[in-house]
């Protein structure tokens, strides 16, 4: 199961990062980019592998956020100690 959930939160990052990385260098040249007012010491090359490891990343903390909200409570507090009040038909103690 935490395989499909990896390739869940992978795959659309991937895809995603790979359309931001086309947008991004079709209007930014990797040799014009400064750091603190210095030219990138990178090749252009290395500018992109960084950079799209840098949008395929926080895409994942994207995609990872997005499954877990899509998790029910009781997947997400799996492994808690149910309380006494808590039954099967009521996992979360909900009313009567």
């Amino acid at each position: 199961m935490w395989a499909q959930r990896l390739m869940w939160i992978a795959w659309p990052a991937f895809l995603v990062a790979a359309v931001l990385e086309m947008v991004v260098f079709a209007l930014v040249d990797p040799s014009d980019m400064h750091w603190f007012g210095a030219p990138l010491p990178f090749s252009r090359e290395a500018v992109y592998t960084m950079a799209f490891f840098v949008f395929w990343g926080a895409t994942m903390v994207s995609s990872a956020l997005t499954t877990l909200l899509a998790m029910s409570p009781i997947e997400v507090n799996r492994g808690a100690p149910i309380e006494p009040h808590q039954t099967e038909d009521h996992p979360l103690g909900g009313g009567s």
